[in-house]
């Protein structure tokens, strides 16, 4: 298994490409902007993407998803509480200045549990609102490495989640991040929506929002 990380868009979100063995699936997530070096990526891998993902509904992590979804032909999913940001300004951001955004809109709906397939990956949902109503993290399981989880915009390295945006809570994001993420070895890598990647020991131990 792979992951590419590309910091794109003007604020330099973080896109992951994942992919199960080289030329194989792949998984696109967050693609926030620059659509053509998230399509430069995976012509160079040989790789065949077979869904979208978004972490959550921010303009900063969804500019792209039509330029992809055209591009590739691929289901596009989002947490069912999130759908409505895909296609609302006000919830997306786009409306506080970030500039016109024009998502499709989902075509499945997640939620907590859930397993997504891509060639012999398996992402599995892991529902942590707070940033926004529906975001989540993406939980890679590995048999021979540290497990990874995609965090979104929940849990960075040194730093967690804004909650002064449409729909966000900070008991909820909180909650999320001490019940759902902090139960997971201090190993596990964390790769967040934006910046750095880190562990969840690291930022249990380290993190001022955590400490």
């Amino acid at each position: 298994m792979k992951i590419k990380k590309l910091a794109v868009g003007p604020l330099q979100a973080n896109c992951y490409v994942a992919w199960d063995k080289d030329g194989g699936s792949a998984a696109i997530i967050d693609p926030g902007g620059d659509p053509e070096e998230i399509i430069s990526v995976i012509e160079e891998e040989k790789l065949m993407p077979v869904v979208l993902i978004n972490t959550h509904g921010h303009i900063d992590h969804i500019a792209a998803n039509r330029a992809i979804k055209e591009k590739y032909d691929i289901p596009l999913l989002i947490h069912r509480d999130d759908v409505s940001f895909l296609t609302d300004p006000g919830l997306n951001l786009s409306a506080m200045g970030f500039g016109p955004l024009d998502s499709p809109p989902s075509d499945r709906e997640l939620q907590d549990g859930d397993e997504i397939q891509v060639g012999e990956m398996m992402l599995k949902v892991i529902s942590t609102p707070g940033h926004s109503p529906g975001g989540i993290c993406l939980l890679i399981s590995r048999s021979d490495q540290p497990d990874v989880i995609i965090t979104g915009d929940t849990l960075f390295a040194g730093g967690v989640g804004r909650t002064d945006f449409p729909g966000g809570s900070w008991s909820l994001l909180m909650e999320s991040i001490r019940n759902r993420l902090l139960s997971f070895p201090d190993d596990t890598i964390i790769l967040p929506g934006h910046g750095p990647h880190s562990t969840i020991g690291e930022e249990r131990q380290s993190n001022p929002f955590l400490t």
